[in-house]
């Protein structure tokens, strides 16, 4: 690990050694979150037939011309639920509130109501060949009540990614309690991935390599020993296992990170083993890998917005560094410790983050700068 590469590098080889996996079928009651192989278009008039928009009863408009509190009007008990199909020869829902059953098989209107009142008309929501979805289309609760309304039962998806976590042992691990491997399968399952398995292996490179080349998943994260330490085996087993591409970014936290392959072409993802370094090495590297194979955007999952900074922001020159920010007063942020100084610390009580790339010093007080938010409603 001579030299560093540039974020950028980093991310370009995760970008070409990654690819959208195949698709499968999943039931659209099931496929919240996936990611759309194809346009999905209505195959008839949605709805199928004019149906009540509301709960109430089923009326002829033209019969219910002249009602009035004063002057009620009595009409054929014809009651409807939201989303029932409307009586032949009904144009119009009375609401509940404006009609009075009498207990004889009918109703007394209190106010007129106009054809197409409270109807919701054929063919209103979407045209027979209407598009409902696009390819590429991440579903969300909202996609699956339209293609449920539309009876599509059955959506084509792009396969979750498969992925083995590999976290190595400490070289004294007598009462070592891992908290990367939880920390890292959460993430996965936030990107769309199935973790297969999450397991600790010894350092000897042997047994890092035996394992690496027995995942079996689409990608593979290796947590921990990839330092230029002599107990620390991670990149040589990925040489052994396969191939090591880059070795050693210019990220802060991080800078330890690795990127490789195993024979069978699975992208390797070294993570450092200091928790704050594990966490942004995976979402600059390991997160961009599972959303690409997912079929889901690539970027940082965070929403980003321009703020000033309340204080100046200062970095180390020549590394991109994650530097922990906390809302200010009005459209501000301030700086916090950094993750050299608390760890995950800095993660859990900012509000957000800024990305300083590695050919600045950082930004003054009062420059506009990107904030990645985390949601923490």
């Amino acid at each position: 690990m001579a030299s560093h590469h540039s974020v950028d590098a980093g991310i370009a080889w995760i970008d070409g050694a990654t690819r959208c996996l195949n698709e499968e079928d999943v039931p659209v009651r099931a496929a919240r979150g996936r990611a759309l192989t194809k346009d999905i278009r209505a195959a008839g008039p949605i709805p199928g037939m004019d149906r009540a928009a509301r709960d109430g009863f089923a009326v002829q408009a033209s019969a219910s011309w002249g009602a009035s509190s004063y002057n009620p009007v009595r009409l054929p008990l014809i009651a409807v639920t939201a989303g029932e199909a409307l009586p032949a020869g009904m144009d119009a829902v009375v609401p509940l509130e404006l009609a009075e059953p009498d207990g004889r098989g009918s109703i007394e209107v209190v106010d007129a109501v106009t054809a197409g009142a409270n109807v919701e008309r054929q063919g209103a929501v979407a045209a027979s060949g209407a598009t409902l979805s696009t390819a590429g289309t991440r579903l969300g609760a909202q996609h699956i009540g339209l293609l449920t309304d539309a009876a599509v039962s059955v959506v084509q998806v792009v396969r979750r990614p498969h992925v083995c976590i590999l976290v190595v042992k400490p070289v004294k691990s007598g009462g070592w309690e891992d908290s990367n491997g939880p920390m890292i399968c959460a993430a996965v399952e936030r990107d769309g991935g199935v973790v297969g398995a999450c397991v600790a292996v010894g350092r000897e490179r042997t047994a890092l390599a035996s394992a690496l080349a027995e995942a079996g998943a689409d990608i593979v994260l290796l947590i921990g020993g990839t330092g230029p330490g002599t107990d620390d085996q991670s990149a040589a087993a990925v040489t052994a296992a396969g191939e090591l591409a880059l070795h050693g970014i210019a990220l802060c936290p991080g800078e330890t990170t690795g990127l490789g392959r195993i024979v069978s072409g699975s992208p390797v993802v070294l993570l450092p083993g200091a928790p704050a370094a594990c966490l942004w090495s995976y979402e600059l590297f390991g997160g961009r890998a599972i959303r690409r194979l997912g079929g889901r955007n690539a970027e940082l999952p965070y929403r980003s917005r321009e703020m000033a900074t309340a204080r100046k922001i200062v970095s180390a020159l020549g590394m991109t560094e994650i530097c922990p920010v906390r809302n200010g007063r009005g459209d501000t942020v301030e700086p916090l410790p950094s993750f050299a100084e608390t760890g995950l610390v800095a993660a859990v009580s900012a509000d957000g983050f800024v990305i300083v790339p590695e050919g600045s010093e950082g930004y003054p007080q009062g420059a506009r700068v990107s904030v990645y938010l985390y949601d923490k409603r």
